[in-house]
């Protein structure tokens, strides 16, 4: 899961970023609507956490950006202004869910976990294709039942990939999501392709078939038809 955090408190931004990592979600920060503009209009993200109370604007105006978007994240406002109107314009607005501060970062995680499993899972923990499944709970993967050896990058791939069934995806998307901004000062991208052909090899090893094709000079793909 790759989250945009939009917050001007360096501190919560900080503690937030360090949690969710430990968790394995990979987390940048904005702490301007400017900064904000920026990064949506540049990268994807699966979830947007959104301040209402910026140093430049209204956490609100950034809404109608994100859900003008082909592919929008999701959104969960978390702001200190605790009155009705603003949770319910927010609402209104697109957001998926609003969650007032002070807040425990145990609850933050439960909230984005199950906002994702309601947008792209269907409500399940669990995604299956074919032979290959994977336990979002547990952060296991499995071939015919048995366990898959991945290393958190090659675990982070499988589900992009999976959750895109049948869509191909850049070499440079890839990378932007698993390493976030950090990818922004590489000459290439092609490591994404070790990662790609380890993850084959792993699952083909375990006796899955090869669902993970190279589209030349556009990208990769995880094909559910592959025979």
């Amino acid at each position: 899961m790759k989250i945009l955090l939009i917050e001007d408190n360096s501190e919560l931004a900080e503690n937030v970023v360090r949690y969710l990592d430990h968790e394995g979600i990979l987390c940048e920060t904005a702490n301007s609507l400017f900064i904000a503009e920026d990064k949506l209009l540049s990268y994807s993200y699966d979830c947007v956490l959104l301040d209402l109370m910026l140093p430049d604007g209204d956490g609100l105006s950034l809404l109608e950006l994100i859900k003008s978007r082909k592919s929008s994240p999701n959104v969960l406002i978390i702001s200190a202004k605790g009155a009705l109107d603003d949770k319910i314009k927010g609402l209104d607005q697109g957001a998926d869910d609003y969650l007032p501060k002070p807040f425990h970062l145990s609850e933050l995680l439960a909230r984005l976990k199950a906002i994702y499993r309601r947008s792209k899972l269907d409500g399940s923990d669990e995604i299956q294709i074919k032979e290959i499944s994977i336990n979002l709970t547990t952060s296991e993967a499995f071939v015919n039942g048995n366990y898959l050896d991945l290393t958190k990058k090659e675990f982070d791939l499988l589900i992009f990939l999976m959750t895109n069934k049948n869509r191909v995806l850049g070499k440079e998307a890839i990378a932007q999501h698993l390493w976030g901004d950090y990818t922004d000062n590489l000459a290439n991208f092609d490591f994404v392709y070790q990662h790609m052909k380890n993850l084959r090899k792993k699952i083909c090893g375990a006796g899955g078939k090869d669902y993970l094709k190279t589209v030349y000079g556009l990208g990769y793909k995880f094909d559910e038809n592959t025979i």
